[in-house]
């Protein structure tokens, strides 16, 4: 079956088809026009044999010419000369022959006009004959002769066609065998054309399996100038075509992979109807957050947040682009759905998600931060403007009074002229101008000066404070007024967040990466919810911002600053009513 299917079964099957049909009806004409041939033939002989013996009979002596006439006969032909039923000669060879009766000729209607008419006859029939056994068909044919003394007679010649059966019998068997050569010959001239074709297609058929499986370096061989080189000259140069546009489209795809992926937001590309096709890394992140949202409810990963569906569903009807916003996970997402067309058919849709979290925490922060400046300076302002106003009044009359309202004053001003300077400060480092003065410092001696500092003060509030620095027995390389800073800031901020008879340890160690200190206090600690905000500018853990206990709310912020700027980080670990631990690292090779 594989055979007849294949080009080359069906080339030999055609050719060999068209080959034996044309065989078949040449085969079929030429045997009929040998058949009637031979019988033209034939009748062309007996009529002119007949015509001679007539001749011969009508010009010779009777013994003389019968003796001629019965020389032109042969051992298949037969003869007769009737001049009426009892007047008849017969040849020599009639009785082995046929042996028909002289009646027959004289009462044939066809036969006997030539005795009424003397015109010659021919007759081919089937006839009863009982001592012939080959064929009963017979050849007659008749001529007329006038001899003196007798009746108008005839001569008739007669020959069974078996023998032209026999004469055509072996026209047929030449023209069968030269039949049956043709089509052995055709046979093996069609398959060696059809596999002559068929092998560079063959060879066409294994190239386009190569490129097909990626190989498009594969050529085929051009073995003829033909119209199957032309093809194979063709199919080399499509595969070369194909390696260059699949190399252009595998490098867009690349580049186009690699924008995605290096996009900040993120691209969900949608199907008519409504199926993702790609997603980029943030768009995953945003989807995987909003699955883990959804608690197992979302029945298929291939889901998308019912608002993102309903922009998608927007665009598409309207063919406009679509703006919404989406809380997913405690961040703030917008989605930009467009339209994408194929030509002028709408084929999808992409949606663009971005994460506005901290554009809104920035406008938090902007709004926090004019609030807090406002609030952290209103106080004093009112405080100075309310006590210089009654010393202008003279509603202080004695001048300890005076001295007392003074003294407030100039400590407000004192604190107003901390927040500015803190502010400056931190905007200095947070806009990267903060420097740094670096040098080789004794560690031990110089944790040990900045504890005694603060002894007096721990000792005023019954807080134990002590340091831990047995192992600090080295030199370090840091800045010694920035690093002090952010010390004081944090034992400050300990001791004022120690309730009395609490605790606070200043410890440091020397990594293998570089220095680690921490600052611990046994106070209630910070609530889970205000720790990632500590270091946030004008944080306080004292909601009610009392003064006091509190400060401004900046120092942790350019203690950050300041340890960030070596380099290292600082970190905050608390549980409420456990205690607070501060750390920072300042690694080596600054």
């Amino acid at each position: 079956m594989m055979f007849w299917r294949s080009v080359v079964g069906k080339l030999w099957f055609t050719i060999l088809f068209l080959v034996i049909f044309v065989l078949f009806i040449l085969t079929v004409m030429l045997l009929e026009y040998f058949e009637n041939y031979h019988i033209n033939e034939t009748e062309d002989s007996l009529e002119k044999t007949a015509t001679r013996i007539s001749h011969f009979l009508e010009e010779q002596d009777e013994n003389i010419g019968l003796q001629l006439a019965w020389e032109l006969l042969d051992d298949k032909t037969e003869a007769m000369i009737i001049f009426d039923e009892n007047d008849y000669i017969s040849s020599p060879t009639i009785e082995k022959n046929v042996g028909l009766p002289v009646s027959y000729f004289l009462n044939d209607p066809e036969l006997v006009d030539v005795f009424k008419e003397s015109k010659e006859v021919k007759k081919m029939a089937t006839f009863p004959v009982s001592n012939y056994d080959e064929d009963s068909r017979l050849l007659i044919i008749g001529a007329p002769i006038h001899m003196e003394g007798r009746e108008n007679g005839a001569v008739f010649i007669m020959q069974s066609l078996a023998v032209m059966e026999q004469t055509s019998n072996s026209t047929k068997k030449f023209i069968l065998l030269a039949a049956g050569v043709a089509i052995i010959l055709t046979t093996i001239f069609a398959f060696f054309l059809a596999t002559r074709i068929n092998a560079p297609l063959r060879k066409m058929k294994e190239a386009a399996f190569e490129i097909a499986r990626g190989k498009f370096d594969t050529k085929v061989p051009i073995l003829t100038n033909d119209e199957i080189g032309e093809l194979a000259t063709a199919f080399n140069q499509m595969g070369r075509q194909l390696k260059f546009n699949l190399n252009a489209l595998s490098q867009e795809k690349e580049q186009l992979s690699s924008i995605l992926s290096s996009m900040v937001d993120g691209v969900i590309t949608f199907n008519r109807d409504g199926t993702i096709l790609i997603t980029n890394p943030p768009a995953e992140r945003f989807l995987q957050d909003w699955y883990f949202e959804q608690d197992g409810k979302s029945k298929s990963t291939e889901e998308v947040p019912f608002e993102v569906m309903e922009l998608f569903k927007l665009a598409v009807n309207t063919e406009q682009e679509q703006v919404g916003e989406i809380s997913v996970q405690g961040r703030f997402w917008v989605i930009i759905v467009s339209p994408l067309y194929n030509n002028t058919f709408i084929r999808g849709a992409v949606a663009v998600v971005r994460d506005m979290t901290e554009e809104r925490q920035l406008d938090k922060l902007r709004q926090d931060f004019i609030a807090n400046v406002s609030h952290e300076l209103r106080t004093p302002i009112s405080m100075m403007q309310g006590y210089s106003e009654a010393i202008v009044d003279g509603i202080a009359e004695s001048e300890e009074e005076k001295m007392e309202m003074a003294k407030v004053i100039y400590d407000e001003s004192l604190r107003m002229g901390r927040l500015v300077n803190e502010l400056l400060d931190l905007a200095r480092m947070e806009a990267g101008h903060i420097q740094l003065d670096i040098s080789l410092i004794e560690v031990k001696p110089y944790m040990e000066r900045i504890i005694r500092k603060f002894h007096g003060l721990a000792k005023e509030k019954g807080i134990h404070l002590k340091g831990e620095f047995d192992q600090l027995e080295f030199t370090y390389y840091f800045d010694g007024d920035r690093i002090e800073q952010v010390l004081t800031n944090l034992i400050d901020n300990a001791i004022r967040h120690t309730e009395d008879n609490g605790n606070i340890i200043v410890s440091g160690q020397l990594e293998e990466k570089g220095l680690h200190v921490e600052v611990f206090n046994s106070g209630k600690g910070i609530a889970e919810e205000d720790l990632p905000f500590v270091f946030e500018r004008f944080y306080k853990g004292d909601k009610a911002r009392t003064r006091g206990r509190s400060g401004t709310g900046l120092g942790l912020a350019i203690a950050q600053n300041i340890v960030e700027g070596h380099k290292g980080h600082i970190s905050v670990h608390s549980k409420d009513g456990h205690g607070t631990t501060f750390s920072f690292f300042i690694p080596r090779n600054l």
